[in-house]
């Protein structure tokens, strides 16, 4: 799908985000980019840890810096140059931005340019009424 000129310019400032990954352990350099409601855009990286579970993912540091500078988010782009598909958010990426974006959200991701997929935060998930179960709590 051809990105908007808008989202194109998000998706290469989630590449250019990848490159200051972390990634000792996989080698798998994750970059994120997302605009706030009031127009600023910040980016994030994956992060590793040789204890895995405390590895943080790109959309995570994003959304994280975000929030703790009180934003709210519109938009998330995520950008997996190392991949030979897109690679679609984690679950646990998938929760946090169900608990901070909205459901018509917009959410992009993709391995290049050319290659994304763009949807919204509720299309993130198998079927719509996940989304409202997560953001339920249930």
């Amino acid at each position: 799908m051809k990105l908007s000129t808008h989202l194109e310019k998000l998706f290469l400032l989630a590449l250019e985000a990848s490159k200051n990954a972390y990634v000792p352990y996989s080698n798998f350099h994750v970059g994120a980019a997302l605009e706030t409601t009031d127009g600023e855009i910040i980016t994030g990286c994956n992060i590793e840890n040789r204890s895995y579970g405390l590895t943080n993912c790109a959309e995570r540091t994003a959304i994280f810096k975000a929030i703790s500078e009180g934003k709210s988010i519109r938009t998330i782009v995520i950008a997996t140059p190392d991949a030979d598909y897109p690679v679609a958010p984690c679950g646990a990426c998938r929760q946090v931005i169900s608990e901070f974006m909205q459901a018509d959200d917009t959410v992009v991701f993709g391995n290049r340019l050319e290659n994304t997929v763009v949807t919204d935060v509720k299309g993130i998930y198998p079927y719509d009424s996940l989304h409202e179960l997560a953001k339920n709590n249930l």
